[in-house]
């Protein structure tokens, strides 16, 4: 009789162990949906069926895409995305390659009382459950955005995945199955496309102080430029002489230099106002800074960021804060001492990146948008030359916000914050062969920020050099050009009428 090989002896040990735990799994899958499924229970009759019926061919989880979706809370309407895509992958893989892996039959549904039974016996593979695949696929999708709608929608998903059970369509290893590859899909996708993660960083709480007596609007100087945005300057300039009559007016448009002009108004006036767009605002605010004054921004322009960020989008919000005396101090950037920026600052391609953007994202989204948008910046921008901490630096796009903004990447969400005392600088690097690859594909994935092209930082003060002077846009406006440039926060050194600095 031939000597059988040890290793082989061994192997075919292990074989049996496996075969011996996988036949007593079976019998315990077959054991449990025995129990659930035999169960005389009213409350399951009543419930299950409507249940897995509403989960069919997903149904249920686009509906509840789609009210996410109409809830304009940003942090649902990207979960609502990423469930949908998790669900979607999710979907194709089960159906197409994981039920073909082993074949196993659907349970008898014998046991399962009349009311309960499913309204047509399922065909396809029992292994694994596809219903439970997706609804995990969808639940883990939205926890990775919104950690509490994602709680929500994983007691929900369980509970799909009990009334396949419970409706005689699967065992429960074939639902516990597919929970685990609709989890593990949409975590994978977490890590090819992170999601966005507010940074927690610890600041001290809010600066107030009580604000003059507004009355009638004497003592409140107003400077309006009544070209911002599209006209619309002159209907609130109306709308403030109605409601402060006793307010000073400058009408910028008869001036040269609006720098000049709100410095002199500064002189004599207890409040400065000003009606106009960022690049407005920004001029008038050196003024308001110097004198050590409140400031009133009414949002004037074509986008207003510094306004809505404050919390005063509108003439009526702005108005409500004079009256109120609700004045806070925020953060004011200076460029080389000489000019106030108070949302961004840019070199290189940057303004040309935000317009191609504005022009697309109506079609495309503004993630989309942004994608396109650094494409075609990348493919036809020339690199600027800079030295930044002692390191020679060919920047293609370049964004220097005053505040922390609300999430990472190169297209940021608004600032959480107007008092942290940090810059928050972005940049891309130029870099070797095939670099422009890498920096598509991270904008594609989201993992830009993990890009060695990609850099970015939180500081005080920021200093650059150049060899041939660079221009920099600020607050929406083309600025002078520099070969040396320091940005540096003066901490909560502006005082400004606003509802809140912590917008939401």
């Amino acid at each position: 009789m031939p000597r059988i090989p040890l290793g082989r002896r061994q192997s075919r040990a292990v074989s049996r162990q496996i075969r011996k735990v996988t036949r007593g799994m079976g019998s315990l899958d077959s054991a449990i949906y025995d129990s659930i499924a035999g169960s005389p229970s009213p409350l399951l009759d009543a419930t299950m069926p409507p249940l897995t019926h509403a989960a069919d061919h997903s149904k249920l989880w686009f509906a509840i895409a789609v009210a996410m979706g109409l809830s304009g809370r940003p942090n649902l309407q990207r979960g609502a995305v990423r469930g949908v895509g998790s669900l979607a992958v999710t979907s194709v893989l089960t159906n197409q390659f994981a039920k073909r892996v082993r074949r196993r039959p659907r349970p008898s549904s014998s046991l399962v009382p009349v009311p309960r039974r499913g309204r047509s016996i399922p065909r396809s593979n029992s292994l694994p459950s596809g219903h439970s695949a997706s609804a995990a696929a969808f639940a883990t999708g939205v926890a990775i955005e919104s950690p509490v709608a994602g709680l929500a929608l994983s007691a929900l998903a369980g509970l799909v995945g009990l009334s396949r059970v419970a409706t005689g369509a699967h065992y429960p290893g074939d639902v516990a199955i597919g929970l685990g590859i609709g989890a593990a899909v949409a975590t994978a996708g977490a890590q090819v496309a992170p999601p966005i993660v507010r940074r927690r960083i610890s600041i001290p709480a809010p600066t107030t102080v009580d604000g003059p007596s507004i009355g009638d609007g004497t003592g409140v100087t107003v400077l309006v430029n009544p070209s911002s945005g599209q006209g619309s300057g002159e209907q609130i300039c109306r709308r403030i002489v109605d409601e402060l009559p006793g307010a000073a007016i400058v009408d910028l448009s008869t001036l040269d230099d609006y720098a000049a002009a709100a410095h002199r108004a500064a002189e004599s006036a207890q409040v400065l106002a000003v009606v106009g767009g960022d690049g407005t605002v920004a001029t008038v605010a050196s003024a308001a800074l110097t004198a050590d004054i409140p400031l009133a921004v009414f949002a004037a322009g074509t986008f207003n960021h510094f306004a809505r960020d404050i919390g005063t989008p509108t003439a009526d919000d702005t108005l409500a804060a004079m009256r109120d005396g609700r004045i806070c101090r925020v953060d004011a950037a200076r460029l080389n001492d000489d000019r106030v920026i108070l949302n961004t600052a840019s070199i290189g391609a940057y303004p040309h990146f935000v317009r191609t953007r504005q022009r697309v994202e109506s079609r495309t989204g503004k993630a989309m948008g942004s994608v396109i948008a650094a494409v075609h910046v990348l493919r036809h921008s020339r690199p600027q030359r800079i030295r930044v901490n002692n390191e020679d630096l060919d920047v293609t796009l370049f964004l220097l916000g005053s505040s922390m903004y609300g999430s990472s990447g190169f297209a940021p969400a608004r600032r959480e914050r107007l008092d942290d005392g940090l810059l928050d600088v972005r940049f891309l690097v130029a870099g070797p062969r095939f670099a422009f690859l890498r920096v598509v594909y991270g904008l594609l994935t989201g993992r830009l920020q993990r890009s060695q092209a990609y850099r970015e930082m939180q500081v005080p003060e920021f200093t650059f050099t150049a060899d041939e002077p660079v221009v920099i846009a600020h607050d929406g406006e083309i600025g002078e050009s520099y070969d040396e440039a320091t940005i540096t926060v003066f901490y909560r050194a502006l005082q400004i009428y606003g509802s809140s600095i912590t917008p939401r």
